[in-house]
């Protein structure tokens, strides 16, 4: 059982910048195939970057450049540094655990593969 709390979420202005943070406990953090989803007002849940178990990236084309998604296995914490922040990034954050660790047993982008979830952390962007 791997359990995530989520933090750093706020409210900023369009051009700034914020770090999301995903502290997971309970288990190997490391194993883990990590993600950030994010879910805007009356719509799905949809996929913005992951990082699998080998510290290989990959992210969504709408942040692709703005937002860096990173972790520090000693500290078993997950960021993601978001720049550049747009008033369509406003959302609430999720961060994902799946244990297959590398991307390549998962679809990263689908929900449905992710068996661990944090409780989300509101981002408002203001123009």
């Amino acid at each position: 059982q791997l359990h995530l709390e989520a933090s750093g979420g706020g409210s900023v202005q369009t051009g700034e910048s914020l770090i999301l943070s995903c502290a997971a406990s309970g288990d190997t953090f490391s194993n883990y195939c990590m993600a950030l989803f994010r879910q805007m007002s009356g719509k799905e849940r949809e996929w913005g970057a992951a990082i699998d178990s080998e510290g290989s990236t990959s992210y969504t084309d709408s942040v692709k450049g703005r937002f860096t998604i990173s972790k520090d296995n000693a500290k078993n914490t997950l960021y993601l540094k978001m720049n550049s922040l747009k008033p369509e990034d406003t959302a609430i954050y999720y961060c994902a655990a799946d244990s297959r660790g590398s991307w390549l047993r998962l679809s990263v982008w689908a929900p449905d593969e992710y068996n661990y979830w944090g409780q989300g952390t509101q981002v408002t962007v203001s123009s």
